[in-house]
Order: structure tokens, then sequence, then C-alpha cells
């Protein structure tokens, strides 16, 4: 089996195991640049109970997360296995209520208080 395998196999098994992951620069604790911090901020105000994947520990799942989602930056979330985006497009799903949606949907449970709050924060 070659790396790239093992990074797109473990990557596949991150998010088929867990309902929300964020593949991000550093962790949820600590985030390492600015767009991890910011999609990492608004998962954690919310209370979304996530998976966090450091990139920067491990170079095969930094890069093999890009070929996977086809998708060339990072942060990466995914709700139930689903992409969902990166940095701009969490943002922009937060401030139009279509990431409550989502999680609605999906049954992600969050809390809706918080999410209205960053909204009426960003009004």
């Amino acid at each position: 089996m070659t790396t790239a395998t093992t990074a797109q196999d473990q990557i596949r098994d991150t998010i088929t195991k867990n309902d929300v992951v964020l593949f991000m620069k550093g962790t949820k604790a600590m985030p390492q640049c600015g767009f991890s911090s910011r999609v990492a901020g608004v998962l954690n105000y919310m209370g979304v109970d996530y998976q966090d994947v450091n990139v920067l520990s491990d170079p095969e799942v930094r890069q093999g997360i890009k070929d996977f989602s086809d998708w060339p930056t990072i942060p990466q979330l995914y709700v139930k296995g689903e992409f969902v985006g990166g940095c701009d497009i969490v943002t922009e799903m937060t401030l139009s209520g279509e990431l409550d949606a989502l999680f609605d949907q999906k049954g992600v449970t969050y809390d809706k208080a918080k999410a209205e709050e960053i909204r009426a924060a960003n009004a």
C-alpha cells in the first residue's frame, strides 16, 4: 500500500467515524493560522462537538486532504462525511444561517442562540 492510499484511507476513516471534522492548521485549542482559528472559533462558540485534525503534524494528510476534496486550501470542514468548505464558505454559511440549516438537516447538535449571537454581532 502506498502512503498516498494510507493518507486517503485515514481521511476517509476520520470523516466516516466523526459527524463533524475540521482539517486545520493546529488544533481546536491552539489554531496555528487565522483561517483555521476563525472556523474553529465558530464551531467552538456554537458548541459543536467536532474532531480536529492538525494537518501540520502530518504532511501526507496535509496534501491528502487537498487531493481528497479537490480543494486547495486548509481549513476544510466536513459534516456527516460531506465536504462543506473552507473558511470563507463556513463564514458565509454561518452569517446566512445556512450552517444552522445544515446542522439541523444532518442532526448535528449546536447552540442555536450562540449562532444567532454571531449573526447579530456581524450584522
